[in-house]
């Protein structure tokens, strides 16, 4: 049907109505001049106070998870509610600090209270805090932080930086602040700081190398590496790109990280444990040490991850089948000591076994017990009690100084009965390792053993690492004596992973969220066969709710 015409009566209403809005009758009635430019100037207050109110709703639907979770703690467990506040506290306080000494910056010096650009000047303690300050309902602090991201956050620098750690930090905080948040300001810049690092997979073999300059697309690998690419940080970008592919239905990103797993499953060991470089010209590894630790830890945590992040669909089974065969080479670098029977993971270079473990490698057994549920209920429950033996040996990592923190790594000397394990490198720098291992064990048990480890943690960092300014690392376990630096890891995982040791399991739900390797939680979304398809997990939900490892060496 045609549109229906205007009646004459309407059309005189309307014209009646038009005129005298006409200039030159108002000009000949200064009564009705004045009523009009009244008019105008109430109308346009209006629309502003829309226009405001509009801006109001969208921080309204920001808040809406973080007040619907104030209703939870009126059903919890009264002491996870107090420690979980006690965790809050926390936060606020390295935050403030934060905020009053080096916004902007990369991280903050508590002792000369000032900032310092470990990372280029990417703000990474600002990026990588978004999703705390979310999670814990600190909803000012994240609109102070949204703003800063929107208007002051630039990638086009002349800086050198590091894939791997921008990737973890910078991608994996945005994408993760986009998830909870639905604010797509956090994809576009996810999505440009990803461009800029694409060109370091240009290389013969599709391995990447491990630096490039952010403006101008130089790629290279350090030269104390002997121009070899690091593993962990070669073989660790999987979640976030996969995600960015996800979010953008640009299937760019997922491509490049994807044809890494599958240039290293061509000569993939039988015992799936790979050295800690690999040639980018030819995609094989290099002689060098086999390691949980340090340059090789999250490659495993994301063979892993990356079958979950796909919803553990036939698409993604590869990544699962590489993930148990290199758990079985894990099996073959478990050792224990004598008398206390601390069980370790070895480091091993060729043949040769070395009794040293680092705290690094304290993520490992919340691997396994995250891995422990895709296997029978036989290999389950041993892989679910070799998780617990190591999670074990970490929690004295912290128990055996004085400080009760731990150190960087240890050594477990053979035959030496009344010590039988010693800290190696004896600096601690607030890492998180430990706890997000405690955490996993926690969710997946239900054993309050593990809250109970993760307070006496958190209250060792509270005595030891607190100052007035912030949280500083510690030079020396033993003594006591602090650094200058509050690693931004601080904020993005440890303060995380205990606040969530201290919720209930519904809460960023291990059924519908991964998490990457600097503790972002990035929703779970299933693969299908074709590539090109994908549903989130739980997403009617979040929308509910919500809106309606690190391969670093010590420097880090």
């Amino acid at each position: 049907m045609g549109k229906k015409s205007l009646s004459s009566s309407s059309q005189s209403w309307w014209w009646r109505g038009w005129r005298y809005l006409h200039p030159q009758h108002n000009l000949r009635s200064p009564q009705l001049l004045t009523l009009f430019i009244i008019s105008f100037v109430a109308l346009t207050w209006l629309l502003s106070g829309l226009e405001s109110l509009s801006v109001e709703h969208q921080l309204e639907n920001v808040k809406k998870n973080i007040r619907s979770w104030s209703i939870v703690e009126e059903e919890d467990d009264p002491l996870n509610v107090e420690r979980r506040r006690a965790v809050k506290e926390a936060m606020i306080h390295a935050w403030t600090c934060y905020e009053m000494y080096a916004w902007g910056r990369d991280e903050l010096q508590p002792q000369t209270r000032d900032g310092v650009d470990s990372f280029g000047g990417l703000g990474a303690t600002l990026v990588d805090s978004l999703d705390t300050l979310y999670i814990m309902g600190l909803d000012e602090q994240f609109q102070r932080a949204r703003e800063w991201v929107a208007k002051s956050l630039n990638f086009n620098k002349n800086y050198e930086a590091s894939v791997f750690e921008t990737t973890i930090r910078v991608i994996g905080g945005l994408l993760s602040a986009y998830d909870l948040s639905d604010d797509k300001v956090f994809l576009e810049k996810a999505r440009d700081i990803a461009d800029r690092l694409l060109p370091a997979w240009n290389t013969p073999s599709g391995i990447p190398y491990n630096i490039i300059n952010l403006r101008y697309g130089d790629a290279r690998n350090p030269r104390w590496t002997g121009g070899k690419s690091i593993l962990a940080d070669a073989g660790s970008e999987q979640l976030e790109f996969i995600a960015l592919s996800q979010r953008t239905n640009d299937p760019k990103y997922q491509q490049k990280v994807e044809y890494v797993i599958e240039e290293l499953h061509k000569t993939f060991p039988a015992d799936g444990l790979l050295p800690i470089y690999i040639d980018p010209h030819t995609g094989i590894t290099s002689y060098s040490k086999i390691s949980f630790g340090a340059m090789g830890d999250s490659f495993y945590e994301y063979l892993l991850k990356a079958w979950i992040q796909g919803n553990k669909t036939e698409s993604v089974t590869h990544y699962r089948e590489m993930w148990e065969t290199s758990m079985k080479g894990l099996k073959s670098l478990i050792r224990k000591t004598t008398p206390s029977s601390y069980a370790y993971i070895c480091e091993k270079t060729g043949s040769s076994l070395s009794d040293k473990m680092d705290e690094l490698a304290c993520f490992a057994p919340g691997m396994l017990a995250l891995g422990s549920t895709g296997y029978g209920p036989d290999e389950a429950e041993k892989f679910l009690s070799l998780a617990e033996e190591l999670a074990w040996t970490c929690y004295n990592f912290y128990q055996t100084t004085p400080t009760k923190l731990a150190g960087e790594n240890y050594y477990f000397p053979a035959g030496q009965i009344l010590q039988d394990m010693t800290v190696g490198t004896s600096w601690s720098i607030l890492r998180p390792e430990t706890v997000e291992s405690l955490f996993y064990l926690w969710r997946l048990t239900g054993n309050k053993t593990y809250q109970e480890w993760g307070w006496n943690i958190f209250q060792a960092f509270e005595k030891n690492s607190r100052v007035d300014t912030g949280y500083s690392g510690l030079k020396d376990v033993s003594s006591g004596e602090k650094d200058n630096m509050m690693q931004s890891f601080f904020l993005a995982e440890t303060l995380k992973y205990l606040y969530l040791l201290f919720s209930p399991p519904s809460f960023i739900s291990l059924d519908e969220w991964v998490f990457n390797t600097e503790a972002h939680p990035l929703r779970i979304a299933t693969r299908h066969a074709n590539g090109e398809t994908y549903s989130t997990i739980g997403q009617d939900r979040l929308q509910e709710r919500f809106h309606g490892r690190k391969g670093r060496s010590g420097s880090n």
